[in-house]
């Protein structure tokens, strides 16, 4: 099974944009810390500029915020990189004759619904700048420990 990664990838480009604002910020060099191809990273920041997270322009390596990292939440990317796809999914491929599978689908969608208000509320709760600042933490840490 394969999981679901662009997520995990846009908030890893939001925070390599938000660390290295003077740097290259090409698509070319963003895929090479996410470590995937530079059409992707392209994808997802069309993603993030449509949502109205990044402003960008075309043919130019110089991708910023539209508003401050502090009020950009996990909830926000999640958006706008999966739209309104559910984090977790009911099997759809069922016997339509199983009295089990059928209600037992029919079941799990009522409590994957409430766990997906669940993670959204939570998700909310988490921004850019919040991630940003236990990055530099972890990274501090990390020196401390390996100097």
């Amino acid at each position: 099974m394969k999981y679901p990664m662009k997520l995990s990838n846009a908030m890893h480009i939001l925070a390599f944009i938000y660390i290295n604002p003077k740097n290259d910020l090409s698509s070319a060099t963003i895929a090479v810390s996410v470590h995937t191809n530079p059409a992707y990273v392209r994808q997802i920041m069309a993603d993030l500029k449509m949502a109205g997270i990044l402003n960008n322009t075309q043919g130019h390596a110089n991708p910023t915020f539209t508003r401050p990292a502090d009020k950009i939440t996990l909830l926000d990317v999640y958006r706008a990189v999966e739209g309104d796809k559910p984090l977790i999914h009911i099997d759809t491929n069922i016997n339509p004759d199983c009295n089990v599978g059928v209600n037992i689908q029919r079941i799990l969608q009522e409590k994957y619904q409430m766990i997906q208000k669940d993670a959204e509320e939570s998700m909310h709760k988490v921004t850019l700048e919040q991630i940003v600042d236990e990055f530099h933490k972890c990274t501090k840490d990390q020196s401390m420990r390996w100097d």
